[in-house]
């Protein structure tokens, strides 16, 4: 345990009137934005402090307006004076909710009773309407993914123009890149094409987590699922969250047919419109083969950082990898020649 600097430890006296006494940093998570604090306070209470520059405070008030509807399985934030959520330190968002004593679903033992568990959590999620509040604070799915769209153009462009001048890791992933340009910009074509098809087709938008892969989901000893990491909380079609199951996103935890089924179990009957998952996961799929291409390039990011982001380009990649599971729903759309 590390004993945390004065100047954490007088952020949370002045925002939260807690007595901090120790705090030990977590590496979880791919948000350079971010950092998370396992905090001690005085009273021998436990704390998740998390210091956040991505996003807005939509998923704090999520959170807060969740919990307070009687959802299952979600952490409501410490308030401020006034009724805040959070502070405000050096443009940064500083809040605090609960430790919870629990396992990362990521590292294994997602028994089907906790898919089924997950699945009434994303249920009870989708069922609340929002405050007035929220549906003015939360970003809304416009099925335009411009930003995206524009990042993938750029790591195109900057990866094809890597040369034997380059280090190693960017000759790495530019060579990556490169077998895989074609696939790429295929996936951005069809993608580009869903997003003015269902610009042109309305759907009912519901509160979504907007990130609700197993790892943010925590394994609580009394067999509760905890969804955690709000920060991309959006107003969406359910799909944007159902992908995440109906897909899988993560290489190197596929959804096995029989997790989809207890999912479901507690999900409830849904009818779910293949076309929105398939532009959701090529989004996803674009977003992410960009984001890490871009982090193993960084020549100023530690190597074994660079040498992660790697295994996850490979990953994202594979046939299970998320590129290929995109291309496939596409396939099954007849919409990839």
């Amino acid at each position: 345990m590390t004993v945390v600097d004065d100047r954490l430890a007088g952020w949370l006296a002045e925002d939260f009137g807690l007595a901090l006494v120790s705090a030990e940093l977590v590496p979880y998570g791919a948000d350079d934005a971010a950092r998370l604090w396992r905090a001690t306070t005085a009273d021998g209470g436990q704390w998740a402090v998390k210091l956040s520059g991505g996003g807005t405070q939509a998923g704090l008030l999520v959170t807060a307006h969740l919990a307070g509807q009687g959802v299952p399985g979600i952490a409501a934030p410490l308030t401020i004076g006034g009724g805040g959520l959070c502070g405000v330190h050096e443009g940064r968002r500083l809040s605090v909710v609960p430790w919870l004593p629990a396992d990362r679903a990521l590292d294994g033992g997602m028994s089907a009773a906790h898919w089924r568990t997950y699945g009434e959590v994303l249920a009870a999620t989708h069922g609340v309407a929002p405050t007035d509040e929220l549906a003015a604070l939360l970003p809304r799915e416009d099925h335009t993914h411009a930003a995206v769209g524009a990042a993938t153009r750029e790591t195109d462009r900057r990866l094809r123009a890597v040369d034997g001048s380059a280090d190693r890791w960017t000759r790495e992933v530019a060579a990556r890149w490169r077998s895989a340009a074609k696939d790429v910009a295929t996936l951005l074509d069809r993608v580009d094409r869903l997003g003015a098809e269902l610009r042109d087709r309305p759907a009912e938008l519901v509160v979504c987590h907007g990130d609700p892969h197993l790892g943010n989901l925590l394994l609580a000893p009394d067999g509760r699922v905890w969804l955690i990491d709000w920060d991309d909380a959006v107003l969406a079609p359910r799909e944007r969250d159902l992908m995440f199951v109906v897909g899988g996103v993560l290489a190197f935890a596929p959804v096995t047919a029989a997790e989809k089924a207890a999912f479901f179990a507690g999900y409830g009957p849904v009818d779910l419109d293949p076309v929105r998952l398939a532009y959701h996961l090529g989004v996803r799929a674009l977003d992410d083969i960009g984001s890490w291409a871009r982090d193993v390039a960084d020549a100023d990011r530690p190597e074994a950082e660079r040498v992660r982001a790697l295994k996850i380009v490979d990953g994202l990649l594979s046939p299970v990898g998320l590129v290929s599971l995109a291309r496939r729903a596409l396939r099954d759309l007849g919409r990839w020649d």
